[in-house]
């Protein structure tokens, strides 16, 4: 039996794609640098593979959301610019420090528990501060950023931090022409004015996650911050596909049929028998559920590759497995069942399983779990 039938199931992903892909969005930002955002775990493709793909790529920077996941590319061995911006108090303060990471800081509780980590490491920590240009969520509002920057430049007078980044995240930057586009950059460009001015010399400023990349080219600034487009998949499917942007998904999720049998007319399918075989028919057992990732929500709707034509899920997604009708067709246990891939041989794709479960893309990926074994290919 092949590797890839004696896997109950596997994502796997195209590290040669995911290159290709920073290399797509490296020159489309210009003379911007870019930052590869490898947050929880690449986004469900592999955290440490994918950072290392994406350096040897041309990213300069990696990005994650809590320090545990910065800290965790540190202990793989991953050199370079390392950033993360989502802290609580009491967070590991010293240790982002001494490992060299750049954090992010929105507030004067932050700024004060970095500084005391920064005495306690005995070196200077690199601080970005985080400004609220409209999206409110973490960020400083307008109102309390003269307060922030002068306490942060009392502390680089100290030695205690350098700022070494200005920026903020978008809210519509997938909608392109949302009036709240234009109004943030503004405030963004007002904010950075000012902590310039009150003597902040930042290495670089940036606001444009993946859809600013792709759409908005003044917002780029001196780096933009790709996580989604960098695997493959459109942040705005409205306004393109991935192949639109000279992208290319990167996780293919597939598993090996468990069991295939004939039933008869009238035969319930998984629980609460929302579904009935409308003939005597063919199914076929999925060994994936929501213990998985498999959204339940996509229950009945769920596309699937099996036996050469693209099937639906027939009645409820279980924690382990899921039923297919082949309606008559044969396959055998241990033939492939394609969920989602790049496309290519009439497979779903992602986009195809979140317009299933009235979701994101973004969702589809990063919700696949832990027992699914990631399977590298490119290296």
């Amino acid at each position: 039996m092949n590797e890839k039938a004696s896997l109950r199931a596997r994502a796997e992903i195209d590290l040669a794609a995911l290159r290709a892909n920073v290399r797509e969005l490296r020159a489309r930002a210009g003379g911007a640098q870019l930052m590869a955002v490898v947050k929880s775990d690449a986004y469900g493709h592999g955290a440490v593979p994918c950072a290392r793909a994406a350096l040897e790529a041309g990213a300069t920077w990696l990005g994650t959301a809590t320090p545990q996941e910065a800290l965790a590319l540190r202990a793989a061995g991953l050199g370079g610019r390392v950033m993360c911006w989502l802290w609580t108090p009491g967070g590991p303060w010293r240790e982002a420090v001494e490992a060299d990471i750049d954090v992010s800081v929105s507030g004067l509780w932050a700024l004060r528990e970095v500084v005391a980590a920064a005495a306690e490491a005995g070196r200077t920590a690199r601080i970005h501060l985080k400004a609220d240009t409209g999206l409110g969520r973490n960020g400083c509002q307008p109102a309390d950023w003269p307060e922030l920057v002068s306490e942060a430049r009392a502390a680089e007078a100290s030695g205690a931090v350098r700022v070494t980044g200005l920026w903020s995240h978008f809210a519509c930057a997938d909608e392109p022409g949302h009036p709240s586009i234009a109004a943030q950059l503004t405030v963004f460009r007002d904010m950075v004015a000012y902590a310039e001015k009150a003597g902040v010399e930042p290495e670089v400023r940036h606001i444009a996650n993946s859809p600013a990349t792709l759409t908005l080219p003044e917002s780029h600034f001196d780096l933009v911050r790709t996580g989604i487009a960098m695997y493959g998949i459109s942040p705005s499917p409205e306004i393109g596909t991935p192949a639109d942007f000279g992208l290319r998904p990167v996780m293919t999720l597939a598993a090996s049929v468990a069991l295939v049998k004939q039933v008869p007319a009238g035969h319930g399918i998984s629980y609460g028998h929302h579904y009935t075989t409308p003939a005597e028919t063919t199914l076929a057992l999925v060994p994936l559920g929501y213990a998985d990732g498999i959204p339940r929500h996509a229950s009945g709707r769920g596309p699937v590759l099996v036996a050469g034509r693209v099937r639906t899920v027939a009645g409820r997604v279980a924690m382990d497995q899921f039923v297919v009708d082949l309606e008559g067709d044969r396959t055998e246990p241990g033939a492939e069942a394609v969920l989602f891939g790049p496309g290519d041989r009439g497979e779903p794709t992602a986009e195809d399983w979140a317009v299933a479960a009235d979701t994101i893309a973004y969702e589809i990926v990063t919700r696949i779990g832990t027992r699914v074994p990631r399977v590298h290919v490119g290296e």
